[in-house]
């Protein structure tokens, strides 16, 4: 049928259809009659406005004419393109036509060919059979020798002719890859290619070859692991060796990059391909070396040996290391780097063994050996750091031989063994000098002619000792002892002093059982001295002051020596008040106001004391001498305010203010001569009774009030109640006067001045021993 019959059969049906009308065109209809009606009403609302109907009905016609060519134009435009798109779908469907006649003559030719394809099919299959019987035929001779050759190999192998054996080697491996080959076929053919009978088959065959392999590599890695001792003897079979593994590498190396060039083809690697034997070699070596120092010990590792192991290893290192530079490095290929890997073998062998060990519960000393070891011997000039061998490896690349937390362990352990040897040895000696104290001899003097025991020096040799020792290991670890020594004496010196509490106690409860009581107190206190000393050289040594449990006691074991001191020197004094005591009974009383011999008396005592302080140490020397006049005074003054002696007449008190005067010049006068200043601090402590003597001298009562405020000018710490003794002692005082007097002193109490030390707060008064009255009975 043609295009114009199809045409006219088309325009037919549409004139037969009727016109439908749209609704929306009506509707769009009556909206623009309403428009045009409410437009016309809007311009024609009056009579005159119909004059220019007109102009615009000729004005909407010519829009209305304009609107239609428009649309026309628009329609003729679209109906050009419906008819462009009509031509192109008639063109496509002819060429579908054509295609579809194609197909179906390229179906029948197919069909002719399919016979043809089975026949090519079974010249395929005769042709493998053809190749695979034609490998056959020409490998026939050598498969024949297979077996001969691995029996032959065999035996060179178990002579370690190693070069020959694996020339006989890589022959069979050549031959067996070459069968599997040419009975996998051509690359490329779209043959079925090897079977896994057929290879299995093959594999079997030449399974001989698989053995000889281990056992070649078995003799191989004997040598390899012999070679630091058969390189002195015949160093052949080594070198031998590396040439196989060169060997080796070299074919893993071209099956490896043939099989990239061939990857497309899936080529398969020949079996027990690659072998990887250079690898194999330095992990031989490796073991070698860590076979060969484990069993260097000249004694048993744990225990006093180990100092011996670890110098054991150090020989056997340094020398196998002298005979892999000068005869294994020139038996390998230069990039080899035996020496270096040689180096980086024994560095991971010792951080597992030094591992090891340091897991030990090991000694003190066992520990200060491997600190020493790994921190300074192994990084010396004398092994790893000779310069020829930092050349050829930088050992820090390799990390610490123990990591900085496992040393910290170690130095940690170290110093708890220490710690425990120090204060087993600072027990000891505390019983030593226990023992000394109840000699009956006089202690040992020293070269300055003073008192002193062994406890000092016991002490300090064993701390300086340690602090010596721990510095060979680093100044961290020597700040570390030292503190821990530091802690240690304090410790000690907390028992020291209750040891000299019990020592004092003792002699209170019999004082006749140690004759030598006040010598070794005061050797006690140079003891002090000494290790002060000792102590602060200790302090300044410090580089800092690590965080650990020992960093508190900068200042501890200066303090604990401070409270010994003083512990010492309160024993001395009330050693020295127990000898007085009877002489100060007799003070201020009718007696010693008469006779006058108690105060000479008293400055003897006091002068044996003194001569005796002379074996002590300075500053305490002088301190005791001191503490000697200030405990005279005090005590003297004590013996006035106990109102032994109360004046009944002017006489009576000249009397007593001359005595008191006499004493205080024989006082003054004796401890000028045994050296001592008159002045501590502020405050002349002989002064005082003197003072004292010109209160009880005053010849006019009504003047007290003068002296007394001149008394608390020098003396602020002075009371009422004591001045209140003074008036008694007086015995005139009117009670005007006292309370004038107390008056005064209630009012102008003076703050104590810096420096000064008090003198009355150590006086108290005794109470009075007056009997309470009632208010409406009279007194008698």
């Amino acid at each position: 049928m043609s295009d114009g019959d199809t045409n006219g059969r088309d325009s037919h049906e549409d004139a037969l259809v009727p016109v439908e009308v749209w609704p929306e065109l009506e509707r769009a209809e009556c909206l623009a009659r309403g428009a045009a009606l409410k437009w016309a009403s809007g311009v024609f609302c009056r009579p005159e406005h119909l004059e220019r109907l007109g102009q615009y009905r000729k004005r909407e016609s010519q829009r209305t004419a304009s609107i239609h060519s428009r649309l026309k134009s628009v329609v003729q435009s679209y109906l050009e393109g419906v008819d462009w798109g009509l031509g192109q779908l008639r063109e496509a469907r002819a060429e579908l036509r054509e295609v579809s006649r194609d197909m179906h003559k390229v179906n029948l030719e197919s069909r002719k060919n399919s016979e043809e394809v089975t026949t090519l099919e079974t010249l395929r299959e005769v042709s493998v059979n053809h190749c695979q019987l034609l490998a056959a035929v020409s490998n026939l001779p050598r498969l024949y020798k297979v077996r001969s050759m691995v029996l032959e190999t065999e035996r060179l192998v178990e002579s370690r002719r190693l070069l020959e054996a694996h020339a006989r080697l890589m022959e069979l491996e050549r031959w067996q890859d070459e069968v599997l080959l040419q009975l996998q076929g051509p690359r490329g053919s779209s043959g079925t290619g090897l079977t896994s009978e057929n290879e299995e088959l093959v594999r079997n065959y030449f399974s001989g070859v698989g053995h000889l392999v281990d056992a070649l590599a078995k003799e191989l890695w004997a040598v390899v692991g012999s070679g630091l001792t058969l390189c002195h003897q015949n160093p052949t079979p080594f070198v031998s060796a590396v040439r196989i593994v060169e060997r080796e590498e070299a074919l893993d190396q071209f099956f490896l990059e043939e099989r990239r060039s061939t990857l497309g083809h899936n080529t398969p690697m020949p079996p027990g391909r690659p072998r990887c034997w250079r690898d194999c070699f330095f992990k031989v070596m490796e073991e070698a070396v860590s076979a060969r120092f484990r069993s260097v010990s000249y004694l048993h590792t744990q225990g006093p040996g180990l100092a011996s192991h670890l110098s054991a290893l150090q020989h056997c290192i340094m020398g196998d290391l002298s005979t892999v530079r000068h005869v294994l490095e020139q038996c390998v290929p230069a990039h080899y780097h035996l020496t270096r890997a040689y180096l980086r073998s024994c560095h991971q062998f010792l951080q597992t063994h030094l591992g090891l060990v340091s897991g030990w519960e090991l000694e003190g000393g066992e520990i200060f050996a491997v600190l020493n070891w790994v921190l300074h011997i192994y990084n010396s000039s004398e092994m790893m750091g000779e310069p020829a061998l930092v050349a050829e490896l930088d050992i820090e690349d390799l990390g610490p031989l123990i990591s900085q937390e496992g040393l910290e362990q170690l130095q940690n352990k170290y110093v708890q063994k220490v710690r425990k040897s120090v204060s087993e040895w600072m027990h000891k000696a505390l019983e030593v000098e226990l023992t000394d104290w109840q000699r009956d001899q006089e202690p040992d003097i020293d070269h300055e002619g003073c008192y002193h025991t062994s406890l000092p020096t016991i002490i300090t040799q064993m701390l300086e000792e340690n602090a010596r020792v721990a510095l060979m290991i680093s100044k961290a670890l020597r700040d570390q002892t030292i503190q821990m020594g530091l802690y240690e004496m304090e410790n000690l010196l907390s028992r020291f002093r209750d040891a000299i509490i019990e020592f004092g106690k003792e002699h209170r409860r019999d004082p006749n059982i140690n004759k030598f009581y006040l010598h070794y107190l005061l050797a006690c206190i140079s003891n002090c001295i000494i290790l002060k000393t000792s102590t602060e050289s200790l302090q300044q040594q410090l580089c800092s002051f690590p965080s650990n449990r020992y960093s508190r006691i900068s200042l501890g074991p200066l303090a604990a020596l401070d409270r010994a001191v003083r512990k010492a020197c309160r024993l001395v004094m009330d050693h020295l008040l127990f000898e007085l005591q009877p002489h100060l009974q007799e003070l201020l009383s009718r007696t010693w106001l008469d006779q006058g011999d108690v105060t000479p008396n008293m400055c003897g005592v006091l002068e044996r004391h003194c001569e005796i302080y002379n074996r002590v140490r300075e500053p305490c020397r002088q301190r005791l001498k001191e503490e000697c006049q200030w405990l005279t005074v005090v005590e003297y003054v004590r013996a006035l305010m106990q109102k032994r002696l109360v004046c009944r007449s002017n006489d009576e008190r000249n009397q007593l203010a001359q005595r008191m005067s006499l004493d205080a010049q024989q006082l003054r006068d004796h401890l000028q001569s045994m050296e001592i200043d008159g002045t501590i601090g502020e405050v002349n402590p002989t002064a005082l009774i003197l003072a004292l003597a010109d209160i009880i001298n005053v010849k006019d009562p009504g003047m007290l009030i003068l002296d007394i405020s001149g008394l608390v000018a020098k003396y602020p710490d002075i009371n009422e109640e004591h001045v209140s003794v003074l008036l008694d002692v007086r015995g005139d005082v009117p009670k005007d006067v006292r309370k004038s007097v107390l008056d005064f002193l209630e009012k102008n109490a003076p703050p104590l001045p810096p420096g000064y030390r008090p003198i009355f707060t150590e006086i108290l008064v005794p109470s009075s021993s007056i009997q309470f009255c009632l208010p409406t009975a009279k007194c008698t």
